[in-house]
């Protein structure tokens, strides 16, 4: 007999934990199914479940019992569901031959706090949301302390030799009821605080500090997206700001299936082998564990497929031998991220075959052949050491964003969804997605898509922002979520790294402890799992950030990683000085905007029409960064005239949010340059995503709708880009921003510019850079060639001069003379570079203009829209024009057809002798309308 899975998710009927009945138990006999929806009350009858996996939140809501916690206010009228106690139930059928079989209940994930009994039997506790569960079964009537039961007869294992566990004795011929008790995370926190003590754990803006204690997903307290920390200055600051919703929600949030088998495939790992560099030879590895009749296992067929499905060999192996194959050259191809090739993948089938020669059991893995290096060594003339990650002996640049959980409900973030996000930054040729340690690990579907796409992934483990415990109970327990998790996982090729925690060693600093405990964690458990389980195929990462255990130091750019946040919530920099805040490697930075008008108009929906405004309550509810108004203020009025309108001030937030964060990765990408010299190896954006709709970090809001920023990253990854900076001359070397023209005790007298190209490909690049130094404020403009050769995988410096500029029309001082010198006219000179191939084709584009923004006029740059076909604009203009934003004219609705288009590209900088073409896929000749900078 093959294995037969049945997978639980047709009958699901769940109730709230009735406080009157004594035993749980008696729950199911004791209320009835629930027909009709009028009542809202959840504790006196069963109703059916809509969704399978479920959380409670969204039965409650699709039974119209709980509002839309994600409009309004509305948040706040529904935090009594995390403090009850909720009940699911379900039933399935089982034969008497089905019986004297092996059978495993397989628990993919529980949230959190989660009691399971099978036809009134306990047969699980579960209080790790992130571990998974697999509970083998017998019957009821079954003495498996005698060894008679098939289910625990051997096991044989390459990965492991301990036997399974002994089975319950649960099962019945006929119908089997499957009952799980979720009990409140919040009120078992206390518990659990109450019995080890109080503890400091990130700030006010993350919820109790008791969720330490609880393995769930630590978002769900509300969180702090963007906790500022700095040991940069010489005074420790600290700042929070708190972008998402509480809302506990607990439900069996992963399938749960039932496996019957006479033997089965339990466990494999493919591991895909290639040597170091030059060589790059290709090897497989399998180790495998076989649950049940092991004796009646002759053997193992494995077989490895191309993408096409053809074979590429195939072998019969005893059961129980190594399994092994060494790769001639050409046989398979490597993987690759993007930008630098392929992202080949391979099926290998995996068979168990009984002695009488039929299949007994079959898994399938998917692999890629790549080898991925944390390289860390000294620098040729700057101190500290690298960090940077090696690909098939390729150094890449990573340019990526950071990942929280999709929505707060995972049970709603479908498989087309997740890949609609990925997508999204592949399209936005960035190459690394960073999981954040306050979340989940995503569910598989996640990480396929990564191996498809060639996005590398850093996965964090899942520690966040937190002094947490290391009593015995809770390592046990953190060990078996490791153990799980690394074994799911360590077959993808996408993954690159995996990380401790987020943000917890600086702890230390943060409220002046002693150490942590948790670091036996950190830096023993962890890595003793990854190495048992996976050896070096992915390098280990005690935090993030995380440079050197001296002094508990953070924040050294010489070293590790950094978080910089300086910029927004520590200091409040000017995001102009990005090159004097950079690192080794940036793995969180970021500045926030509002979402698209429509995704505001939407979370605005059961408030009165008098809360659409910039400052009203419903806007704070929606964006509850601490102190958000202050810190807005300070760079909205350092940069922009600013308006009361709230759709040209969400757009003026993007603009400023595209701005910053672009020059981020441009800077950054600068100090790529060649090996000894890669000053700079990454840049991850805080954020790509949102769990609700909400003003944050994000550069996609919660709806998938890009702002500004995500094109503004795009251009600024693309595999050639061509950059600016410019430096004002002032009187006083501390005046900052120095791109900043001044026009207060001093006017400005000067400016220079410096230009340079980024080449991410392997190969010299010949071609030609067009300057166009245009004023805003008359006709004058000078037009400049330089030939440039941008050398391979690094940035190449091309010029470095004065910033021409329109002559005075007021006589010169003379020579010597005790007359001030005049003010510069480039305060009003846009910089315009182009950079061309050989052929003449465009590669990229980049606007310098005159900063701060608010400080001159902008003409009416007369922006034409022309309708090429039915997907591509051309848009022109006589007069320059800053951050041109292009949408669709029409009824706006989630999910609707305008939310299907995808732009080429957007928030354009246009001249009028470089009109730029952009294609709309799935505009269908709807009417598009621009925005831009002063057009409101």
């Amino acid at each position: 007999m093959s294995r037969q899975t049945l997978t639980l998710s047709g009958n699901w009927q769940w109730k709230q934990r009735d406080p009157k009945i004594r035993s749980v138990l008696d729950e199911p006999t004791k209320h009835g199914l629930l027909l009709g929806q009028g009542s809202k009350d959840t504790t006196s009858a069963w109703r059916k479940a809509v969704t399978s996996p479920s959380e409670i939140h969204v039965e409650l809501l699709k039974a119209d019992i709980i509002p839309d916690p994600y409009k309004g206010f509305n948040e706040h009228k529904v935090q009594w569901v995390g403090k009850r106690e909720w009940l699911y139930l379900s039933t399935f059928e089982l034969s008497q031959e089905q019986l004297s079989s092996s059978a495993e209940l397989e628990f993919e994930g529980l949230d959190t706090f989660c009691t399971a009994y099978l036809n009134g039997v306990e047969i699980l506790k579960s209080e790790n949301m992130f571990t998974p569960a697999i509970v083998p079964l017998a019957p009821l009537d079954a003495d498996v302390s005698k060894g008679t039961v098939s289910s625990v007869q051997a096991v044989v294992s390459v990965l492991s030799l301990s036997s399974p566990p002994r089975p319950k004795c649960a099962l019945r011929p006929g119908t089997n009821t499957l009952l799980l008790h979720f009990k409140s995370a919040l009120l078992e926190a206390e518990a659990l605080e109450e019995r080890y003590g109080k503890v400091r754990a990130g700030s006010c803006n993350l919820g109790l500090p008791n969720r330490v204690y609880v393995r769930k997903a630590q978002f769900g307290w509300r969180w702090d997206w963007g906790k500022f920390v700095s040991f940069m200055a010489d005074s420790f600051l600290t700042t929070s700001s708190n972008l998402g919703p509480e809302l506990m929600t607990v439900g069996p949030y992963r399938p749960i299936h039932l496996h019957i088998y006479k033997a089965r495939i339990a466990d494999v790992y493919v591991k895909a082998l290639v040597s170091p560099a030059p060589e790059l030879a290709c090897a497989i590895e399998v180790a495998y564990t076989i649950h049940g009749n092991v004796s009646d296992v002759s053997g193992l067929e494995i077989t490895l497929r191309r993408p096409d499905g053809s074979i590429v060999r195939t072998q019969t192996f005893d059961s129980g031998s190594k399994i092994e194959w060494k790769l001639d050259d050409g046989e398979v191809s490597l993987w690759w991220p993007v930008g630098y090739g392929q992202h080949t993948l391979y099926g290998v089938d995996i068979t168990a075959v009984h002695k009488d020669g039929t299949k007994l059991d079959q898994a399938t893995k998917r692999i890629g052949f790549r080898r991925v290096e944390l390289v860390q060594e000294p620098l040729v003339d700057a101190p500290g050491t690298t960090f940077l990650f090696e690909i098939n002996g390729v150094r890449v640049f990573i340019g990526g964003s950071n990942w929280i959980p999709a929505d707060n409900f995972l049970t709603t973030i479908t498989p087309e969804r997740y890949r609609a996000w990925l997508q999204l930054l592949k399209n936005g040729n960035q190459n690394m997605v960073r999981i954040w340690g306050g979340g989940i690990y995503e569910p598989d579907c996640f990480y396929d898509t990564c191996d498809e796409l060639g996005l590398l992934v850093w996965q964090d483990f899942q520690f966040a922002c937190g002094q947490y415990p290391a009593h015995e109970e809770f390592v046990a327990s953190v060990e078996a979520e490791a153990e799980a998790n690394v074994r799911r996982l360590r077959g993808h090729p996408s993954m690159a790294l995996w990380c401790g925690n987020n943000e917890d060693y600086q702890q230390v600093f943060q409220w002046g402890l002693s150490t942590l405990p948790a670091v036996v964690i950190y830096e023993k458990v962890l890595p003793n799992v990854i190495d048992r389980l996976m050896g070096n195929a992915v390098p280990y990462h005690r935090g993030s950030p995380y440079g050197s255990v001296k002094e508990w130091d953070t924040a050294d750019p010489n070293i590790g990683d950094i978080h910089q946040w300086d910029v927004w919530p520590g200091k409040s920099a000017p995001y102009q000085d990005w090159d004097i805040m950079g690192g080794r490697f940036v793995s969180e930075f970021g500045l926030p905007s509002l979402p698209d008008i429509r995704t505001i108009d939407y979370f605005l929906q059961d408030t009165d029409p008098s809360q659409r405004r910039v400052q009203s309550k419903a806007m704070q509810q929606h964006n509850k960064a601490g102190a958000h108004e202050r810190r807005l203020a300070i760079y909205m009025n350092e940069n922009f005239w600013i308006t009361n309108n709230l759709e040209a001030y969400a757009y003026l937030t993007q603009v400023m949010q595209s701005e910053g964060v672009a020059a981020a990765y441009r800077t950054w990408r600068r100090d790529w340059k060649g090996k000894g010299k890669q000053y700079s190896a990454g840049v991850i954006v805080w954020q790509l995503n949102d769990c609700w709709p909400v003003s944050s970090w994000a550069i996609v809001d919660y709806f998938l709708r890009p702002k500004l920023a995500y094109y503004t990253i795009a251009r600024e990854m693309l595999p050639y880009t061509i950059g600016i900076k410019r430096t004002v001359e002032k009187n006083r070397e501390t005046d900052r921003p120095r791109q900043f023209y001044e026009f207060g005790a001093f006017q400005s007298i000067g400016a220079s510019i410096e230009v340079w190209g980024t080449n991410s490909s392997l190969l010299e690049k010949r071609g030609l850079v067009k300057l166009s130094y245009i004023d805003l404020v008359s006709d004058w403009q000078y037009d400049e060639e330089h030939p440039a050769t941008l050398l391979p995988n690094q940035a190449t410096e091309i010029l470095a001069t004065s910033c021409p500029c329109p002559p005075h029309t007021q006589p010169t001082p003379e020579p010597d003379s005790d007359s001030d010198p005049l003010p510069t006219t480039s305060h009003s000179v846009i910089v315009y570079a182009v950079l061309l191939d050989e052929s003449g084709q465009v590669l990229s584009r980049y606007a310098d203009w005159p900063q701060p923004f608010r400080s001159y006029e902008m003409p009416n740059p007369e922006i034409q829209l022309i309708v090429v076909d039915k997907e591509t604009i051309r848009v022109t203009v006589r007069k320059p024009a800053k951050a041109v934003m292009l949408s669709v004219e029409g009824v706006w609705s989630v999910g609707g057809e305008d939310d299907q288009i995808q732009w080429s590209d957007n928030a354009l900088d246009v001249i009028a002798t470089d009109p730029q073409t952009i294609t709309a896929r799935g505009l269908n000749g709807r009417k598009v309308s621009a925005r831009w900078l002063r057009s409101d």
